[in-house]
């Protein structure tokens, strides 16, 4: 019992896992190399592990790393996964076993895409108006200061006040 009490205060210290920090520490290079030996697995049971991924996906070669995201408010999984394997062989083999049956659902299994560093796809600023709180064109000019919106039918119509 003495063990464990040691063994829960040193990870009480240092609750960082020592293969996590290793992929920050990867050069760009090595992060595409991982990527091109990664695939994206979607539609995972929520009550699925790292383990059972990681059994289930053996088949196909050597699983380096299984990473399960999860929100971040909530703790649950997000419904998907990615794996990492050894070799870029692995991938290819692994795209057999999409649209297969795993914890009673159909997964769809596809090669890890990379993200290109500083690209985004949700520019607000290039849809047209700015939404959200903080954008104000001008304080006394409102393109909808004399418009009321009624309801009917579930949808709004505008309505020109012409006093």
């Amino acid at each position: 019992m003495e063990e464990a009490e040691e063994q829960y205060e040193a990870d009480r210290q240092f609750p960082y896992n020592p293969q996590a920090g290793l992929f920050y520490s990867m050069t760009h290079e090595d992060r595409i190399d991982a990527d091109k030996r990664s695939i994206y697995v979607g539609n995972v049971d929520y009550g699925a592990t790292a383990d059972e991924l990681e059994i289930y996906f053996n088949v196909c070669g050597h699983v380096n790393r299984v990473t399960i995201p999860y929100n971040r408010f909530t703790g649950h999984p997000k419904g998907f996964a990615y794996i990492e394997f050894s070799e870029r062989d692995s991938v290819r083999t692994a795209m057999t076993l999409d649209e297969t049956l795993f914890r009673g659902r159909v997964i769809k299994v596809l090669p890890k895409r990379t993200n290109i560093p500083g690209f985004r796809t949700t520019d607000r600023f290039l849809r047209g108006w700015p939404r959200g709180r903080g954008f104000r064109a001008s304080r006394f000019y409102s393109p909808f200061r004399s418009c009321h919106f009624i309801r009917e039918n579930g949808r709004a119509h505008p309505w020109i006040d012409s006093f």
